[in-house]
């Protein structure tokens, strides 16, 4: 079997059937342009441009081996598929240079993708041992054995409790910090095993792998993700056309709260409380379309666990900004 086929039969794309439910009423029976900011391997866009042929899709990601593999997967749509190698927080620029002034749907898929997490040289997995790498476009930017050896102790400490929300930030950061003076850390193997040891062991037998905060909070800090989640979601928004549709899955409480903070500060009305009547310009630019974070039911779950932590949040535009 070769690597597209490979791929191909390892990705179920989540929650697809309620992201097509989402986007649909904004996509059908119309000339629509819908982004998928994050591509990865294809499955969204492969069902939105099977459900809707008059949609031309612009996908979008970091990464060119994700790029290249949803080429091929998407090649019967090439006509009606626009892809750019760039992450996300560069939307607005894509659909400048593209001619779009509005578009009618967004998708955001955040997260580290299956391509990322199954290909063990990238190092994003701390169950495989490999390169400490961990970027998402692995032709550009800082890598995770930059980070662990080369960040001073303190801001190890802040990157792996904020954004692992890792209780032993400190013993584990003074632990990479004893052999980082000893020898290199350069392999996802041996960072595992600092942060296993560093942990206390009745904290160990319980949660999951120990490193897997860890290895969270590295993925984002390389990545710049969270940065990258802030500048792209209004951007998204800003794009929409009225009755255009934005639909996210997000994987971490982090992610998430950016996402409900942006979307619920432009679905409430931004008028003085108590005046009888809104003022023109201030009433909410956003109708949400889900009630909270929706998560995956039990036959989700059963075809896909990497569906286990997503929490998905939806949007409808429903007038111009003023």
């Amino acid at each position: 079997m070769d690597s597209e086929r490979a791929a191909r039969d390892i990705h179920v794309p989540v929650l697809l059937e309620r992201v097509l439910e989402l986007l649909g009423p904004a996509l059908a029976d119309r000339d629509a342009v819908c982004v998928d900011a994050t591509l990865g391997l294809g499955g969204h866009a492969e069902a939105l441009l099977a459900t809707y042929p008059r949609l031309t899709l612009v996908g979008l990601d970091r990464d060119p081996e994700a790029l290249r593999l949803a080429e091929r997967r998407l090649a019967p749509h090439a006509g009606r598929l626009r892809l750019a190698h760039t992450i996300y927080s560069g939307l607005a620029d894509v659909l400048d240079d593209l001619g779009h002034d509005r578009v009618h749907g967004a998708l955001f898929d955040l997260g580290v993708s299956s391509l990322q997490l199954d290909e063990a040289s990238r190092g994003f997995a701390y169950a495989q041992d490999a390169p400490l790498d961990m970027r998402m476009d692995p032709t550009a930017g800082i890598t995770a054995e930059d980070v662990v050896n080369s960040y001073p102790v303190a801001t190890l400490r802040r990157i792996f409790s904020e954004y692992g929300e890792e209780r032993f930030a400190g013993r584990i950061a003074a632990a990479i910090e004893r052999e980082r003076r000893r020898e290199r850390i350069a392999s996802t193997a041996r960072l595992a095993e600092l942060v296993r040891d560093a942990i206390p062991a009745p904290a160990r037998r319980k949660g999951g792998h120990p490193a897997k905060r860890v290895f969270q909070a590295l993925r984002i800090e390389v990545n710049a993700e969270l940065d990258a989640v802030r500048q792209a979601i209004p951007a998204a928004v800003d794009a929409l056309a009225v009755g255009g549709r934005i639909v996210v899955l997000a994987y971490h409480s982090l992610e998430d709260r950016i996402v409900k903070r942006e979307l619920a500060a432009r679905a409430r009305s931004s008028a003085p409380v108590g005046l009888p009547v809104e003022p023109e310009g201030t009433a909410p630019v956003l109708r949400l379309l889900t009630r909270g974070a929706e998560t995956p039911d039990e036959a989700e779950l059963a075809a896909n666990p990497r569906a286990a932590s997503v929490r998905l949040r939806a949007a409808e535009r429903v007038r111009e900004a003023a």
